[in-house]
């Protein structure tokens, strides 16, 4: 309780009326998810025997991103694609079977938008840069709490390194590491910034 009680003071002033943090009950869990549990409420799960084995610095990063996440719009919803798609499909099933043309069209029409919804959200493109961006407002919020940039990248990429090598499957792995590439591409814009704004010295 100790650490949930820490992660909600890790929330940025605007959040913490309406986002909550709790640790997940689900078996088999993702490390760290969030999800609507009302019209203007989210919760930030965490699976603690895992977030347990991580060092502070990592945690707050990961739980950062996370924030981000919910800052950019971004947190997984259930939508009505899903429904819409099994009425469609129903519809079309059964007008095919008393053969009405018209309702035949709209079934299928239903299942088209439904269908491209659902593409839509679960592009890995779209998912990719969504987890990218929420990375760089991790960072961001990072050094609102008081760290120097430099160690801001170093603790998520730490934090990525882990999630690499803990995660068995290759798909989440595979994200991990896309993430963690973006990452170091960011660091070495971040760093060549911060060069070219160090005043030169006169002699």
């Amino acid at each position: 309780m100790s650490e949930l009680r820490r992660l909600r003071g890790l929330l940025p002033p605007e959040l913490q009326s309406w986002v909550s943090v709790e640790a997940t009950t689900a078996v088999n869990p993702p490390l760290i998810t969030s999800e609507e549990i009302g019209k203007d409420e989210v919760e930030v799960l965490i699976d603690m025997v895992k977030w347990e084995q991580l060092a502070t610095d990592q945690r707050n990063l990961l739980f950062w991103h996370e924030v981000g996440r919910i800052q950019n719009d971004t947190i997984p919803r259930d939508g009505w694609e899903m429904a819409a798609l099994a009425i469609g499909l129903g519809g079309a099933v059964g007008e095919l079977w008393v053969q009405d043309g018209l309702l035949l069209v709209l079934a299928l029409s239903l299942c088209g938008v439904s269908g491209w919804r659902l593409w839509q959200k679960n592009n890995s493109d779209k998912v990719a840069k969504e987890l990218i961006d929420a990375d760089e407002r991790a960072i961001a919020l990072a050094t609102r709490f008081g760290y120097s940039l430099p160690n801001a990248y170093k603790s998520l990429g730490s934090a990525l390194k882990a999630q690499i090598e803990q995660s068995p499957k290759k798909k989440l792995r595979s994200r991990y590491e896309s993430r963690l590439e973006a990452l170091k591409k960011s660091a070495a814009r971040a760093k060549s910034k911060m060069k070219e704004q160090q005043p030169v010295e006169e002699y």
